[in-house]
C-alpha cells in the first residue's frame, strides 16, 4: 500500500469504529472484506501505527482474546 492509501485506511476505520455498536476489530474485518483484502496484509499497517495497535490491542483484551497486559492507572 502507498502511504496515502495508509491514511485513508486508518481514517476509514476510525470512522467505522466511532459509529454505535461498532469497534475497531470488526471495522478492520469489515474494511478487509469489503475491499477484497486478507486481513494479514493489513497487519503490517496496524503494527506501524501505535494508536490503532493499542486500541486493536485493548478490544482483544476485552473480548479475552489476548491476555491481559499490565497497565499503569491513569
Amino acid at each position: 500500500m502507498l502511504r496515502l492509501q495508509h491514511e485513508e485506511f486508518l481514517s476509514e476505520i476510525h470512522n467505522i469504529a466511532k459509529k454505535p455498536d461498532s469497534n475497531y476489530i470488526d471495522a478492520i474485518v469489515n474494511y478487509a472484506e469489503q475491499h477484497g483484502i486478507e486481513i494479514e496484509s493489513l497487519a503490517e499497517v496496524i503494527r506501524k501505527n501505535p494508536n490503532l495497535r493499542s486500541r486493536v490491542q485493548d478490544e482483544a483484551e476485552e473480548l479475552f482474546m489476548l491476555e491481559r497486559t499490565a497497565k499503569l492507572p491513569v
